[in-house]
């Protein structure tokens, strides 16, 4: 029997905007989740520590879906102790949704280093992998690392529909569009007391005024 997949999208969203929103929004129709989970990170392995506390990453991303069916925030990895791997995250879902299939959204910039996340090797035996990309990026021809090709060569479906039919294990590539965005190009315009309307939402531009986040005088980075 086929389900429709949860799709699962982490990352330190501080903040979240635009590009994330809008990827958000493309996978969900084209792989036709039955739901999307941003993951906030509280304490990332490989990155500085976020700006903005999770509070406050949080109630952001909140903010920014608020009304949209079927994008949910889920905060297990804020409320775990310690780096956040996301082997743990998937292995917490699979014990919730044992047969249901998940799949795991990382960008193609994630992907080229996928090798050395951690227990990497053991994340498709918990979810399908779903790597985004924007126009112009060939996934064949811009991966020289010899596991990571075996890997797209013996796991890639080029059906989206197949990820329906078993809970994990299988590899797909989705192009998205084109933004030219970042998390830390937003912070850094904000630093240099420029407006950031427009690429967030407006409840999430509202939200970091009125707490004084990321500009220089509140220490922003």
């Amino acid at each position: 029997m086929t389900k429709n997949p949860i799709g699962i999208l982490g990352g330190s969203f501080d903040p979240i905007h635009l590009a994330h929103l809008r990827t958000a929004l493309e996978v969900r129709d084209m792989l036709d989740l039955s739901e999307l989970r941003f993951f906030p990170c509280g304490q990332p392995p490989h990155r500085t520590p976020p700006v903005a506390t999770a509070q406050q990453r949080v109630a952001m991303l909140r903010l920014a879906i608020v009304g949209e069916p079927g994008l949910i925030v889920d905060e297990r990895e804020i409320q775990r102790e310690g780096p956040c791997y996301t082997f743990f995250t998937l292995q917490s879902l699979r014990v919730e949704f044992p047969a249901v299939p998940l799949c795991l959204i990382i960008g193609a910039d994630q992907f080229v280093n996928f090798d050395t996340w951690h227990r990497w090797q053991e994340i498709l035996g918990l979810a399908h992998l779903v790597v985004v990309y924007r126009p112009g990026w060939n996934p064949t021809g811009q991966i020289g690392n010899a596991e990571l090709a075996r890997l797209v060569q013996e796991h890639t479906t080029i059906e989206a529909r197949n990820l329906r039919d078993v809970a994990g294990g299988q590899l797909f590539f989705a192009q998205v569009s084109q933004f030219d965005l970042s998390s830390s190009r937003i912070r850094a315009l904000l630093r240099q007391g420029k407006s950031v309307r427009y690429l967030v939402p407006d409840a999430v531009y509202d939200y970091i005024r009125s707490q004084n986040l990321y500009n220089k005088a509140a220490g922003g980075l």
